[in-house]
C-alpha cells in the first residue's frame, strides 16, 4: 500500500481547514475587511451630518429607534455610521504603520543575522536604543509637535513599532542561515542579494507574518490611546478612539457611547491576535494542537 506525501503548501491548507480559531479569526476579519471596503454602501447616515434635535438618542436594545440603531452621540451623528467608517481608520493605520514597521525590522533583522560581526553590533546597538524609548511618550511627544493626522500617526508608529520584527528575523536568520543550502548558494557563486531574497526571505515569512499580525494589533490600540488622549485622529474623522474619547464626559449617563465603539475595538483586535496565533499553528504546528 502507497503512501501519498503532501507538498508543505498542501499540508498547511489543509491544517488550515482544520484549524477552529483560524477560521472563526479568518472569517471576522473578511467581515471587518468587507464593512470597511463598503462602508458608503453600508452605512445608513453621513457619518459627518449633525443634528443637535437627535443628539444622544439611545440604541434601538435600550429604547431608541430604529432610524439610529446604535443610537447618537453628543453632536447627533449617527453612531453606527461612524462605527462603520471608522473600520476604514482602524484598519488603514494598523496595516501601514505594521508594514512600515515590517520594512524597517526585516531588512535590518535579516542583515543582522546573515552578516553577522559588526553589522550584527550596529543593529543591536539600534534595537537596544529603539527599546530605551518608551512607545507611548515618544509618539505623544511626537504628534503633539507635529500636530494629529491619520498619515503623521501612522508613520510615527511605523518608525517606532520596528524592533520585534528585527529581534525575531535576527533570531531566524541565524538559524537559516547555518543550513546547508544557504552554504550550497555561496559556493555556486550566487549573489548575496539573491540570496537574501529567494533563500532566507522565504524561510523566515511565517515569523514575518505572525509578528506582522501582532504589530498590526498593536498599532490600532496605540491609535485609539493617542486619539482618546486627542493627539491622534481628529475630529470630524471617526475614529474608534476618538469616539470612545468623545463619550468619556458622559459614561455614567449614556454608558453605550463607550461601550459600542469599545467592543469594536476589542473584537478586532482580539480576531487579528488570534489570527496571527493561528497562522504560527499552522505554519509550525510541532506539538500544537
Amino acid at each position: 500500500m502507497t503512501t501519498v506525501t503532501l507538498s508543505p503548501g498542501r499540508q498547511m491548507l489543509t491544517r488550515a481547514k482544520r484549524h477552529k480559531g483560524f477560521i472563526l479569526s479568518g472569517t471576522i476579519l473578511a467581515l471587518i475587511v468587507l464593512i470597511a471596503i463598503f462602508a458608503p454602501m453600508i452605512a445608513p447616515h453621513d457619518p459627518y451630518k449633525q443634528s443637535l434635535v437627535t443628539r444622544l438618542k439611545p440604541p434601538v436594545w435600550m429604547g431608541g429607534t430604529e432610524k439610529h440603531l446604535f443610537g447618537t452621540d453628543a453632536l447627533g451623528r449617527d453612531m453606527l455610521s461612524r462605527l462603520i467608517y471608522g473600520t476604514r481608520v482602524s484598519l488603514m493605520i494598523g496595516l501601514l504603520a505594521a508594514g512600515v514597521s515590517a520594512v524597517i525590522g526585516t531588512c535590518l533583522g535579516i542583515a543582522a543575522g546573515y552578516f553577522g560581526g559588526k553589522v550584527d553590533k550596529v543593529v543591536l546597538y539600534l534595537i537596544n536604543v529603539r527599546l530605551a524609548m518608551p512607545v507611548i511618550l515618544v509618539a505623544l511627544a511626537t504628534v503633539s509637535l507635529l500636530g494629529g493626522s491619520v498619515w503623521i500617526v501612522t508613520m510615527v508608529m511605523g518608525l517606532l513599532l520596528w524592533d520585534r520584527f528585527a529581534v525575531v528575523l535576527r533570531s531566524a536568520t541565524m538559524q537559516v542561515r547555518s543550513m546547508e543550502y544557504i552554504a550550497a548558494a555561496e559556493m555556486l557563486g550566487a549573489k548575496r542579494a539573491r540570496i537574501l531574497w529567494k533563500d532566507v526571505l522565504p524561510n523566515v515569512m511565517s515569523h514575518l507574518i505572525v509578528i506582522l499580525t501582532l504589530e498590526m494589533a498593536h498599532a490600532i490600540i496605540l491609535e485609539a490611546g493617542l486619539s482618546f488622549l486627542g493627539l491622534g485622529v481628529q475630529p470630524p474623522t471617526p475614529s474608534w478612539g476618538l469616539m470612545i474619547s468623545e463619550g468619556k464626559e458622559l459614561l455614567l449617563f449614556d454608558s453605550w457611547m463607550i461601550m459600542i465603539p469599545g467592543i469594536a475595538l476589542f473584537i478586532l483586535v482580539f480576531s487579528i491576535n488570534m489570527f496571527g496565533d493561528a497562522i504560527r499553528d499552522i505554519t509550525a504546528p510541532e506539538g500544537r494542537n
